[in-house]
This record gives structure tokens, sequence and C-alpha cells, in this order.
């Protein structure tokens, strides 16, 4: 009995088009977004998906919606697969990081696995709680497909959990585009 877990990054939202850092910031979807999230889930029409997750919010719900409309699937939500959590970073531009925070935006930059977000979470909780949640949902879910929608640095620190490698290589794992699988 083998399980499948296809990861999914949500549409292009306002935080990405704007450049601004939007952790647990709640945008929503973009013009671009919508048209991304109905491509992804016309990409996913002939995939088997018996479960179908998602962070809860507004930018991955958005995205899973367009999959559960072609997949007849109900959207399980859960606060634990929302982005990392950025403090006094929310809402702020790169380049307001940058200048504000120079230290932390070099750790983000160059070595994330020392990250820790001003007032947020640091990279390894983050990680963390990621792990915890998705196992949980393997186990309540063996021998199915189980599709979850999330965030590009939550699927960069999946990553580096499922191929046995430590946060210090996550440098090394490329972000995935907006509706990336």
């Amino acid at each position: 009995m083998k399980t499948r877990l296809i990861l999914v990054r949500h549409a292009e939202a306002e935080g990405n088009k704007t450049r601004h850092f939007h952790g647990w910031t709640d945008s929503p979807i973009t013009e671009r977004g919508r048209l991304q999230a109905k491509c992804v889930a016309e990409r996913l029409k002939g995939t088997d998906i018996d479960v179908l997750y998602s962070s809860s919010l507004k930018r991955t719900l958005q995205t899973a919606e367009y999959i559960s409309a072609v997949k007849g699937l109900p959207i399980i939500r859960t606060d634990k697969l929302k982005e990392i959590n950025g403090g006094d970073w929310e809402g702020l531009t790169w380049g307001e990081l940058q200048k504000g925070w120079p230290d932390a935006y070099e750790t983000w930059e160059n070595t994330p696995h020392r990250h820790q977000m001003p007032n947020g979470e640091s990279m390894e909780e983050f990680q963390a709680r990621l792990v915890d949640e998705v196992t949980h949902i393997i186990r309540q879910n063996k021998g199915k497909n189980i599709c979850i929608v999330t965030h590009g640095t939550a699927i960069r620190a999946l990553i580096c959990h499922f191929r046995a490698c430590s946060l210090e290589e996550m440098i090394n794992v490329a972000w995935c585009d907006n509706t990336a699988i």
C-alpha cells in the first residue's frame, strides 16, 4: 500500500506581485493567480487524488478551490500548513527588510537554517510544525494520494525533511514557482 504526497505551491498572491513579505499575512490571489490556479487544477485533473489539504491562508485556499472543483473533493483546512510566521517582517517590502534587518536578511538569503524571524518563527520551529502536521496527515491517509496546497518556504523545508538532509542544505533547494507541483 503506497501513500503518495503531492505538494502544490499557491498561485500568485498580492504579496508576490508587490514584493512584500507575507508569511502569515492573509493576502488573496491576483488575477494572474486565478489563471495559474485554473491551469494547475486542469493539470491535476487526470491525477489520482483521494484527499485535499490546504493551509488556512486565503492564497492557498483560493488555489485549492480550483483543484477541489475539478476533483470533486472537499478542502481540509489546517493552520499548521501555513507559511513561516514572519513576525515583524510581515507586510514589509523586501527592500525594507534588507535595510531594516541586514543581518537577519542575510541569514534568510544565505543561511536559512539559522534564520529567526524577528518576533516570529525560527526555521527549525517552522520545519518541525510542518513535519508534525504532514506526518499526521500521512498517518491518517495511509495508502491514499494526498494533495497539499501550501507555500514556497514550506515546500523547501519539507523537501529537506523528505530528502533526509539537514536544514543547512535548504540553500540548495530551489524555490518553486507559484502553482508548481
